[in-house]
């Protein structure tokens, strides 16, 4: 049957170079095997660091993923796979495909940096700040929106121009000569030439390694960056729009800058649930909470504890009221002695008194003593 095979099959096209033939026997079946020597065939030898995450940043963490992490009903832009941080497929407008991703990515963080800075100043100085740097009669902050004293235009504008001359001379910098710039180069080595957006070498307190001084520990610094930075946008545009609208400082009855109970229920409640439960998005339903196996055990060890607790609880109230109820008798008794002898005292007192001045037979007599 094979041999009847290897004839009806079409002839296949001429081998580069002909192939030694390897007698064998099986079973007293002789047949021949075709080792082929062409080296395109060869497995070549693979640098075990491309394939090491903590070596290098790896690519493609959402190729599997045919539609958007952020907006699941939209297919996931081209170049939005999951190997930059922050990076969730959110690019409705298809922005990553018409300009130069490091470029976007680069204008990102300096806008991140620059709103967490200013999300932090902005109640700052509404609530400390003097308030002839501040604007109008309910002293807001001063801001395009807001308005300006001329004080506080110059003092803005002031401020913008040293933050432009520091773009323009940085803006083409190179960083691999630097410190932070060649572990960045070491570590995107599998993405691109060109490094780390947003990278100035600067780190004097060391905490870009608090996550670890590899490839993962980095990208997870840069991660939680640009996640801030986001927040951080949301939050200043927040701040400028409400005292656009309202004319009131953004410091004014909000929770978040008055002593009050909400916000660390709030808190409270917010990292309790996440301490047992998460919120996964599928393919078919968004915002689905489901206990992860964590908050089980979590769960669990809290009812085996208070079970515990309540039996110890339990026992330790039984014996506080057997010592509660012995406390009791001996006050109880030592109230009772405490009056007989008060008024054992008061009766010879009485006695001493009416001797004194009267006949203390006459009075015994009369059963007055």
């Amino acid at each position: 049957a094979a041999v009847a095979a290897a004839v009806a099959a079409p002839a296949a096209p001429a081998a580069p170079a002909a192939a030694p033939k390897l007698p064998a026997e099986e079973s007293g079946v002789k047949y021949e095997t075709v080792v082929n020597s062409d080296p395109k065939f060869k497995v070549k030898e693979v640098d075990v660091a491309v394939l090491d995450p903590k070596k290098r940043v790896q690519t493609g963490r959402y190729n599997d993923k045919p539609n958007s992490i952020a907006v699941p009903f939209l297919k996931r832009p081209t170049n939005l796979d999951g190997t930059h941080p922050g990076d969730v497929g959110f690019d409705p407008l298809g922005l990553s495909e018409q300009f130069d991703l490091y470029t976007m990515m680069d204008a990102e963080l300096r806008h991140s940096r620059l709103a967490m800075l200013a999300v932090v100043g902005w109640p700052l100085a509404e609530l400390f700040g003097p308030q002839w740097m501040l604007h109008g009669p309910n002293h807001l902050s001063p801001s395009v929106l807001n308005g300006f004293d001329p004080l506080s235009f110059v003092t803005v504008a002031a401020i913008f121009a040293g933050f432009g001359f520091f773009e323009y001379n940085t803006a083409l910098r190179r960083v691999d000569d630097k410190a932070i710039g060649a572990k960045h180069v070491e570590d995107m080595a599998n993405v691109w030439k060109y490094g780390v957006p947003g990278d100035y070498d600067f780190d004097p307190l060391d905490l870009y390694s608090m996550f670890g001084d590899d490839a993962v520990g980095r990208k997870a610094m840069r991660e939680l960056e640009v996640s801030h930075g986001r927040w951080a946008m949301l939050g200043i545009t927040y701040f400028a729009a409400w005292e656009a609208l309202t004319g009131h400082a953004i410091v004014e009855n909000n929770p978040f800058f008055e002593p009050n109970a909400i916000l660390p229920a709030a808190a409270l409640a917010y990292f309790a649930f996440g301490f047992f439960y998460e919120v996964k998005n599928t393919d078919r339903y968004l915002l689905q909470i489901e206990r992860t196996s964590e908050g089980a055990v979590r769960m669990e060890r809290l009812r085996k504890d208070a079970k515990k607790f309540a039996a110890e609880a339990e026992v330790v109230a039984g014996e506080a009221l057997v010592e509660l109820t012995k406390g009791a008798e001996i006050t109880m008794e030592t109230a009772k002695d405490i009056k007989m002898k008060y008024d054992q005292l008061n009766k010879d007192y009485t006695k001493n008194l009416m001797s004194k001045n009267y006949d203390v037979e006459e009075l015994a007599k009369n059963n007055i003593l």
